[in-house]
């Protein structure tokens, strides 16, 4: 998308030159943090002018928004690629994407030491994976086929609960005593299933259609974090 009163340019281009600011800007934020990065060492960094960087975002905040989104959208990829079928799989896989993410990991517990004055403004969490009503409607179908106790209270607080706090504490405990990201994202997905499932196998029917739910909320949330990212790219 073109603003009016600038010249046409190779959108291609425009592009691959957003996304080697952004590839910029996670390398030094991963290095010096948030609050010590300046547009002036992204531009010097990603090899362009710092004018440049003004004709795709205003601020520098508008970078790193457009930065966690594109984190979003690659995890979203990673975790369809892995086809989750259940509820518990499909935030097993949230966790271990998360943690293979460390922007994103820093924007769900909340690091300060990366995150800087984001967190001390209360940002909005780029990570969560909730897309409003279409994870109700997820929750509720999956009561409805057997997958999820009907008795379990607040399913939504009971995950949240669950992986939220896997993600952050083991950071508290001695480093030799911290548990892989991989042993972090089946321990989510077992906990969760314990807490939330019947405890009975499925019917195949019935399996069949938890499956289609979860990569129907799952497509959903990719496709919404999609159209995020892409309004963050338009110059």
């Amino acid at each position: 998308m073109v603003k009016a009163g600038r010249p046409s340019r190779d959108p291609a281009r425009q592009l691959e030159r957003a996304h080697r600011i952004l590839d910029a800007v996670a390398e030094l934020i991963l290095r010096w943090g948030y609050d010590k990065t300046t547009i002036d060492d992204v531009a010097r960094r990603a090899g362009v002018a710092k004018g440049t960087i003004y004709l795709h975002w205003k601020t520098r905040d508008d970078i790193f928004a457009a930065l966690l989104r594109r984190e979003r959208v690659r995890m979203l990829a990673q975790v369809r690629e892995r086809a989750p079928a259940t509820l518990s799989g499909l935030f097993g896989e949230f966790a271990r994407g998360v943690l293979g993410r460390p922007l994103l990991k820093a924007a769900l517990t909340g690091d300060s030491e990366v995150l800087g004055k984001l967190v001390r403004e209360k940002r909005d969490d780029p990570a969560r994976l909730q897309i409003g009503g279409a994870y109700e409607d997820y929750l509720a179908e999956l009561v409805k086929h057997g997958a999820l106790r009907p008795d379990a209270g607040e399913h939504m607080l009971i995950v949240n609960s669950i992986v939220y706090g896997f993600l952050c504490l083991p950071d508290t405990l001695p480093e030799g005593a911290r548990p892989s990201g991989d042993r972090i994202a089946d321990l989510v997905a077992d906990t969760i299933e314990r807490a939330l499932g019947t405890g009975r196998d499925l019917p195949a029917a019935d399996a069949e259609a938890v499956a289609r739910a979860t990569a129907g909320f799952l497509e959903a949330a990719a496709e919404l974090a999609g159209r995020k990212l892409a309004l963050s790219m338009e110059v």
